[in-house]
């Protein structure tokens, strides 16, 4: 297997923080090319240019890996939507695709495969069996058409984690293994988060941490804990929304009359980009190496993050330069003031 990229994932990580940007299938349905609810990455083939805008979108806002959209491109997801015939043809260009675009930045490629719905701890064997074969396939593609390393990530059991990682490894490839659940303290199968990330870490997984679900303010401790506990570098990617002590994953969310918000009414909920931020600066102050954003992240997002981390990006280039702003501006001086004055009246 050759890798696209001149320089390693661990090379990348010696530099200083790597730069994640996921969120794809969030994004991508607010555009209008991915169904809400079974959320399978059919704009791979239905649509690539909007795939291709949205990864250099991302690109161009400081991401240092383009992420192969192969998350929920499965088997078994395939069929819900009348498309298993497609598998491969849909794997292959999403990693196509994300070398195309990488290539334009030198940025990283990812294969992705995620949890898959399929695994059961009350009848490991069987379901591992099947876990194991759609991993075994996605990676294979992956591998044939170049990828750097894989994030393996939403992760609900450290079982299912594991059987991940071990594909990744008989293929040759870096993993990045990441859990995420709507439980508050522990896995699916039990494990409290810290010790799932030092069960990977100790099978040799290249990156440890949490992905999606929880965000900044829930995040944060958790990955205070993993820090302390791990001697592999840490990833963190969380949802850009305002999950609490209450609520401490965005599936938790509700409406002040009960009603639930995931995960299509979350914008009441939604970090501007000066939280995810301050997130990245604070994440990277404890020691976090991978420093992303997950479901409902934005490319204005990911700019204000990687020049949080004293990144200066191509879309740097269009950074808010309020003083200019004819109204809040102050560029104008009496002029601008009198302007001000007036909208102020007005409103």
């Amino acid at each position: 297997m050759s890798r696209p990229s001149p320089t390693s994932l661990q090379e990348r990580l010696s530099e200083g923080a790597v730069v994640g940007a996921e969120g794809y299938v969030f994004e991508l349905e607010r555009r209008g090319y991915i169904k809400a609810g079974p959320y399978v990455p059919e704009v791979i083939l239905d649509a690539p240019d909007a795939l291709r805008q949205l990864h250099r979108e991302f690109l161009r806002a400081g991401a240092d890996v383009m992420v192969a959209l192969t998350y929920y491109a499965h088997r078994d997801k395939l069929k819900d939507v009348g498309r298993a015939g497609e598998l491969e043809r849909m794997n292959r260009e999403a990693v196509r695709i994300a070398n195309e675009i990488a290539r334009e930045g030198g940025a990283l490629v990812a294969g992705n495969i995620c949890n898959t719905w399929s695994y059961d701890p009350a009848h490991p064997t069987a379901s591992s069996a099947v876990v194991r074969r759609q991993y075994e396939e996605q990676l294979g593609w992956a591998v044939e058409e170049g990828v750097d390393f894989v994030i393996a990530e939403t992760n609900d059991y450290v079982g299912e984690a594991l059987i991940g990682l071990e594909v990744c490894q008989a293929l040759g490839l870096p993993a990045v293994v990441t859990f995420a659940s709507p439980h508050p303290r522990t896995t699916y199968d039990g494990y409290d988060y810290v010790d799932a990330c030092r069960i990977l870490a100790e099978h040799g997984a290249a990156v440890v941490g949490m992905n999606c679900s929880r965000g900044p303010a829930t995040m944060l401790p958790l990955l205070e804990r993993i820090r302390t506990a791990v001697d592999v570098p840490v990833a963190a990617q969380p949802v850009p929304y305002r999950t609490t002590a209450a609520a401490p994953a965005f599936e938790s969310l509700h409406s002040d009359d009960g009603h639930r918000l995931f995960p299509i009414q979350l914008e009441p909920f939604q970090c501007t980009r000066f939280e995810m931020a301050d997130f990245a600066r604070r994440a990277r102050d404890i020691g976090v190496d991978y420093i992303g954003i997950c479901c409902g992240g934005g490319p204005h997002h990911v700019r204000a993050m990687a020049e949080a981390l004293g990144r200066e990006t191509p879309a740097s280039r269009y950074s808010p330069a309020l003083e200019l702003h004819p109204v809040l501006g102050t560029a104008r001086g009496d002029e601008g003031e009198a302007i001000m004055g007036g909208w102020s009246a007005s409103t």
